[in-house]
């Protein structure tokens, strides 16, 4: 990214003039390293109001000396101006995981991209590399943190229990897709969870364990339990946590869960990112605006149909879909490498 403005596509471009973002243009990580820019949050979304805040996330290429060790940079951020620009490396990592901070970036309307040069145009029709099953449980697997919080947000303690105990159970399955990955002696199949009737006499339901596991290394079920344990400890701090969001906050929860749920769908049947939901704009709108909450501030059973609905799809779409289980390392690293290798040879601009 050269002195002057950032030649962009949309309205939002002249923006990155004001001498606020000069940082774009001056720092030593960024400047002409700067490969894309684009708008993040409920802009790139198309959910904004009157109350949002401009989120820009963008990738800049490595330098030569981080490349060869002499130092290293990850990413940079400007809290002042709500910006984020990764580092070409620790995007690429992010993308592999499926992570969907970073997958969003690819999946833009073009409007949306507010800088965007070859080499971030070959990232964006490079997309395709990065998707893989890992998506289930970045996107759907409500064991992902972030998915969690998002989850808690829409609870109140007058969820019924046994509903309650069913998304405790979709989040436990959702994370043990990702067991067989991460732990090498892990075999599909060898942890059964299921819901019945309740031992404990203050549930209706609740959730049980069955185990095949033999000669199992102790450090590697200690910490597949503590990933389950996690997710139920997180469920049961719902009533507390919720009653402290306010309105707005909680309208946006609720929202951004469905939305993560229709991006997973697009990638896991289509192998698409689509980042601005055309078909579903009005419905995410009414979600953000509290259309679905009743007059206690409690969410309407057509929402929990509706994220119902979305958490079947998933799992159909997680079931079916023809994606990869994992990337194709060889392709990435060949293309990885080509990028890199024309950062040595000094052919940026």
């Amino acid at each position: 990214m050269k002195n002057g403005p950032v030649k962009g596509q949309s309205l939002f471009s002249s923006l990155l003039e004001q001498t606020e973002y000069d940082f774009l243009r001056t720092d030593v990580h960024l400047g002409r390293h700067v490969i894309l820019l684009g708008l993040a949050g409920s802009y790139s979304y198309g959910t904004e109001n009157e109350n949002s805040d401009i989120d820009i996330r963008g990738v800049t290429l490595n330098r030569k000396s981080d490349l060869i060790g002499l130092t290293t940079f990850e990413q940079y951020v400007d809290d002042h101006t709500d910006t984020t620009v990764y580092a070409f490396r620790k995007m690429i990592t992010l993308l592999l995981n499926c992570n969907p901070n970073t997958l969003e970036l690819l999946g833009l309307n073009e409007e949306h991209y507010l800088y965007l040069n070859d080499f971030g145009r070959e990232l964006l029709n490079n997309t395709r590399l990065f998707l893989s099953k890992r998506a289930i449980q970045s996107f759907g697997g409500y064991a992902d943190a972030q998915l969690r919080r998002l989850q808690n947000a829409l609870a109140r303690a007058s969820y019924p229990q046994r509903e309650k105990e069913q998304h405790i159970f979709n989040s436990v399955k959702n994370a043990m897709y990702d067991f067989g990955r991460r732990y090498e002696k892990f075999e599909h199949g060898a942890i059964r969870i299921y819901t019945d009737r309740a031992v404990n006499p203050l549930f209706e339901t609740e959730l049980f364990v069955d185990t095949t596991l033999s000669h199992y290394p102790l450090r590697d079920y200690k910490n597949i339990w503590n990933e389950m344990h996690n997710i139920v400890r997180d469920y049961d701090k719902i009533g507390k946590r919720n009653r402290k969001k306010d309105d707005n906050h909680l309208n946006k929860h609720a929202m951004h869960l469905v939305r993560l749920f229709m991006m997973a769908i697009d990638i896991l049947e289509k192998g698409e990112v689509n980042t601005y939901r055309y078909q579903e704009h009005d419905l995410l709108l009414r979600i953000r605006r509290g259309e679905y909450r009743k007059a206690d501030g409690t969410f309407r059973d057509e929402f929990y149909e509706i994220v119902n609905s979305y958490e079947k799809k998933l799992e159909a779409a997680a079931a079916w879909t023809d994606l990869p289980d994992e990337p194709d390392m060889d392709r990435v690293q060949d293309y990885v490498m080509d990028v890199n290798a024309r950062v040595v040879r000094d052919e940026i601009w």
